[in-house]
């Protein structure tokens, strides 16, 4: 009878540790606010495509992207540095680039035309690189990706953010936001 119970257990036990998440599973915390991070927040880095506009100069305009190193590469002024900066300070920066030599009293607008991608494997139908969209939930981005395979976990999703080593588990809900560069992984349930 002991050994019984003691084979239960350790069955039990075994299947516990398969199914653990790597550490705490989060379900609160910045990606479980309810407004999604605002434009003006956002930070520029590598597979961002932006839109300048330089007032009334329309050869000075155009969609650009931001290189592997972090660079955008711009007509006059060469080389500028994009990464972690917001739109409205690179467009700071452009324009006073531009005012020292090039033109008088430029007027610079920057926006975000496409956003780099995120990444979703793990336990969906085609995991793969997808084109982020503004205010994306994880649930969209499952969506996006066909959506569960019949042996999805359905609680919990790892999240490593753009340049970080590790990933987080984080409680499954509607309003568990995506951000441009993650990369969210779907673990397997077991029962």
């Amino acid at each position: 009878m002991l050994s019984r119970f003691l084979q239960i257990f350790c069955i039990a036990l075994l299947l516990a540790g398969c199914s653990a998440a790597t550490g705490p599973v989060l379900s609160s915390g910045d990606r479980y606010d309810g407004a999604p991070a605002g434009v003006e927040d956002y930070r520029l880095d590598s597979g961002d495509k932006i839109r300048v506009t330089v007032f009334n100069e329309e050869t000075l305009s155009g969609e650009f992207a931001v290189g592997s190193e972090g660079n955008v590469s711009l007509p006059l002024i060469g080389e500028v540095a994009a990464k972690n900066k917001t739109p409205q300070e690179l467009a700071g920066e452009v324009q006073t680039r531009l005012a020292d030599g090039y033109l008088r009293e430029p007027r610079v607008s920057i926006e975000v035309s496409t956003y780099r991608p995120f990444f979703i494997l793990g336990e969906v139908k085609a995991p793969g690189q997808y084109p982020y969209a503004s205010g994306m939930t994880v649930l969209n981005a499952i969506a996006t990706a066909q959506g569960f395979t019949p042996r999805a976990e359905r609680k919990v999703a790892f999240i490593r953010k753009a340049g970080a080593s590790n990933e987080v588990a984080l409680e499954l809900t509607p309003n568990l936001r995506v951000y441009p560069g993650d990369t969210i992984r779907l673990g397997e349930r077991y029962f």
